[in-house]
C-alpha cells in the first residue's frame, strides 16, 4: 500500500469534480494559482496561467490534452498512475474540461503503453455510466465533455507538447516554432491544454482541499510533493511521493542505497551529481526533475552511462534543427575518444561549448537538454575521466 501526501492519500472518484462543479472557473483558478502548482512533466510552468491563457482565448473549440508519453529513461511513476489511479488522472482532465471551457479531452498514451489502452477505455465507460464523463455531467446542463485515447509511436520528442499536438494531427512528430503557443492554437489550430499526468492526477486534492492546503508543503518556490521514479542500486527502487525540498541524501537512506557514487537527476537529460552533491535539495529552485531519480554505485564506469545517454539521444533526436541533429552526433564521438583513451582536450573543451550552445540554440526541449549528461559528467567526475589530475592532459 501506498502512503503520501496527496496522490497516495485517500480520494474516492468523482469527488473533485462534484467539487469543482460547486464552484465557479475563477474560483478554480484561484485555488490553483494559491496552490502554486507547477506543471510536473518538467518545464514547471504554473497550471492556473496555462488554464487561464486557454480559457481567455478566443476559438469555438477548445481542448486539454494529458501527454501520458513517458519517455524520460528512468521515469515510470506515470504509469503508476494511470494503471492504480486512473481516477485521479481522469477526475483531474473533466476539472480541466470544465474550467477552460473545454468539450473534448485526449489521453496521449505512449506507444509502449498500449496495454493498458483496454482498460483506461473500460475505466471511462464506466465514467460515462455514472454521470461523471459525457452529457450533462453531474446534472450540469451547461457542461458536456468527453475523453478519447490516442496511441503515441514510440517517439522521445513527442514528450514535447508540440510535437505531442504534431503527432495527434497524424504529422510527423517535430516541434513547433513558438510563438504561436498550443494555449492560443494547438490541435487542429484550437487553444489546447497540454498537462502530465501527474499534473493532472493533482488538481482534484488540490480543489477539495484547498490552494492553502497545498502550499503549506515543499518549499516557498517549489509547493506541494512529487512522484519519483527511483532507480538503479538501492535496495529499495520504486515509486515514492515526497514533499519538494528532500534532499538527495535523504533520498538515499529511503531506498537503502549503499556506496553511491553517482545520482543522475531529471532522467538521461537531467544532471549527474557526485558525493560532495548530495546535500542539494529536489526542488525547482535548485536539482530540478521531472521525476527520475538514478542512482550508481561505485562499481559503474562514468563513461559508460554517457555513452548510453548520448547514443539515446543521437537516436532520438528528430533531426530537424542542426544543434540537435549534429551536435548530438558529435558529442558522442567525444565520449567515444574518452572511452579509448585518444582525446585533445581542446577538443573536448570545444565540445562543452558546443553543448552550451546546443542548449540555447536548440529549437525544442531535447536539443536544449541532451547536453546536460556530457556537461555535468564531464564537470563532476573530472578525476575519474581524466586521471588524477582533473585536467585532461591526452593528446
Amino acid at each position: 500500500m501506498r502512503i503520501g501526501p496527496v496522490l497516495f492519500s485517500d480520494y474516492k472518484r468523482g469527488e473533485g469534480i462534484k467539487k469543482a462543479l460547486s464552484l465557479t472557473r475563477n474560483d478554480i483558478l484561484f485555488e490553483l494559482k494559491t496552490s502554486q502548482l507547477k506543471g510536473r512533466g518538467g518545464a514547471g510552468f504554473p497550471v492556473s496561467t496555462k488554464w487561464m491563457l486557454t480559457a481567455a482565448a478566443s476559438g469555438n473549440e477548445k481542448f486539454i490534452v494529458c501527454n501520458a508519453d513517458e519517455g524520460e529513461p528512468g521515469t515510470f511513476k506515470d504509469r503508476v498512475l494511470l494503471t492504480e489511479y486512473p481516477y485521479l488522472v481522469f477526475d483531474g482532465m473533466v476539472i480541466g474540461g470544465y474550467t477552460i471551457g473545454a468539450k473534448n479531452g485526449i489521453l496521449y498514451l505512449r506507444g509502449e503503453y498500449e496495454f493498458m489502452k483496454k482498460e483506461l477505455e473500460d475505466y471511462l465507460e464506466n465514467m460515462r455510466k455514472d454521470n461523471l464523463l459525457g452529457k450533462r455531467i453531474l446534472g450540469n446542463e451547461n457542461f458536456n465533455f468527453d475523453i478519447t485515447i490516442r496511441l503515441g509511436a514510440g517517439a522521445y520528442v513527442c514528450g514535447e507538447e508540440t510535437a505531442l499536438i504534431e503527432s495527434l494531427e497524424g504529422h510527423r512528430g517535430e516541434s513547433r516554432n513558438r510563438p504561436p503557443y498550443p494555449v492560443n492554437t494547438g490541435f487542429n489550430n484550437n487553444p489546447t491544454s497540454v498537462n502530465n499526468v501527474e499534473t493532472l492526477a493533482t488538481v482534484p486534492h488540490i480543489i477539495l482541499k484547498g490552494g492553502e492546503w497545498y502550499k503549506k508543503m515543499g518549499t516557498d518556490k517549489s509547493t506541494g510533493s512529487k512522484l519519483f521514479s527511483i532507480s538503479g542500486d538501492c535496495k529499495k527502487p520504486g515509486v515514492y511521493e515526497l514533499q519538494w525540498g528532500t534532499t538527495i541524501n535523504e533520498i538515499l537512506k529511503l531506498v537503502e542505497a549503499e556506496d553511491t557514487k553517482a545520482v543522475q537527476v531529471g532522467g538521461a537529460s537531467g544532471i549527474c551529481l557526485n558525493s560532495s552533491q548530495f546535500n542539494r535539495k529536489l526542488a525547482y529552485e535548485d536539482a530540478a526533475t521531472g521525476g527520475s531519480i538514478m542512482i550508481f554505485n561505485r562499481s559503474r564506469n562514468m563513461i559508460s552511462i554517457l555513452k548510453n545517454f548520448m547514443e539515446f539521444f543521437v537516436e532520438e533526436s528528430c533531426g530537424q534543427c542542426t544543434p540537435c541533429r549534429a551536435g548530438n552526433v558529435k558529442l558522442l564521438e567525444g565520449v567515444e575518444m574518452l572511452e579509448k583513451g585518444k582525446y585533445d582536450i581542446k577538443y573536448i573543451n570545444t565540445l562543452k561549448e558546443l553543448g552550451k550552445t546546443m542548449q540555447i540554440s536548440s529549437k525544442c526541449g531535447l536539443g536544449q537538454s541532451s547536453p546536460n549528461p556530457f556537461l555535468s559528467i564531464l564537470e563532476n567526475f573530472k578525476e575519474e575521466i581524466f586521471g588524477n589530475n582533473g585536467n585532461g592532459d591526452k593528446k
